[in-house]
């Protein structure tokens, strides 16, 4: 499975912060087994968060694209809405699962408004920011994602 990560922080982006995250979020993938294509940071910029997802679901190179970080309720978290922007179809039990089990470890997960979607045949999913919590979310959801890819590209649900 080939897996895109993208790292979405004003402060990473501007070299103020180590991203710890993504690098984090690419580590897992690994340990599963998953072939890391890529991995990057950006800003918190709506267009640009939506011009980086369009490229890399449109690319055709990737399976599962990863973003981690800008999924809260502050006023720069916006790649909710960014990935919801460019999706063909929104699959709300992903990010409904992500949050049911971050309930178990860290009582404020359900203010987490990450969501996941396909674009073509790739799947979106958005992680928390918090090394912590990318890694305890991807964990949650990490054993439905080989079968969503499979299911993209015709398998049956059986």
């Amino acid at each position: 499975m080939r897996v895109a990560v993208l790292t979405i922080s004003d402060s990473v982006a501007k070299g103020e912060r180590e991203d710890r995250s993504g690098p984090a979020v690419v580590a897992a993938c690994r340990g599963l087994g998953w072939e890391v294509t890529m991995a990057s940071q950006i800003s918190d910029d709506p267009a640009g968060i939506r011009e980086q997802l369009l490229a890399l679901a449109d690319s055709g190179r990737v399976d599962v694209l990863l973003t981690t970080g800008g999924t809260g309720i502050g006023p720069r978290d916006n790649t909710p809405e960014a990935t919801e922007a460019v999706a063909d179809r929104i699959v709300p039990g992903i990010s409904e699962e992500m949050r049911r089990k971050g309930l178990e470890h860290t009582p404020t997960a359900v203010l987490s408004r990450g969501t996941a979607a396909v674009r073509n045949k790739t799947l979106i999913v958005n992680l928390p920011g918090s090394p912590k919590g990318a890694a305890e979310s991807l964990d949650a959801v990490a054993h439905l994602l080989p079968h969503a890819v499979k299911v993209l590209h015709g398998a049956r649900h059986d």
